[in-house]
């Protein structure tokens, strides 16, 4: 049998843009995709603290380093930059075959850098 179960999450990352005039999708520096073991184009959710909306979207690479967390296309109206966000990112587990991951937590600063791991 099959389960899904969270693998990531980016917690309280603070919207540096959103772009309505773009395809679509969710634009993530580069540090933090590789801290939690995101790819480009995976699908993840986004949950918006301020406003209480969620959304699921695909990632786009952002420039390391840049902090860039930028939120794209119709999902643009509803986040605003300033608003504070958690990206989840889940995988499908085959429970006869595969342990339950430990889910990764990464937090930032207020301009998501120096991003660190929670335990």
């Amino acid at each position: 049998m099959q389960r899904c179960f969270l693998k990531s999450k980016l917690h309280r990352m603070v919207v540096t843009q959103a772009e309505l005039d773009y395809m679509g999708s969710i634009t993530i520096d580069r540090d933090l995709m590789d801290i939690t073991g995101l790819l480009e184009h995976e699908k993840v959710l986004v949950a918006d603290i301020d406003t209480g909306n969620r959304f699921e979207t695909y990632v786009l690479e952002g420039d390391r380093g840049s902090g860039i967390i930028c939120i794209n296309g119709a999902a643009a109206r509803l986040c605003d930059p300033g608003d504070r966000v958690i990206i989840l990112q889940f995988a499908w587990i085959n429970m006869d075959k595969e342990a339950v991951p430990v889910p990764v937590v990464v937090v930032a600063d207020d301009s998501n850098l120096n991003p660190r791991e929670l335990s």
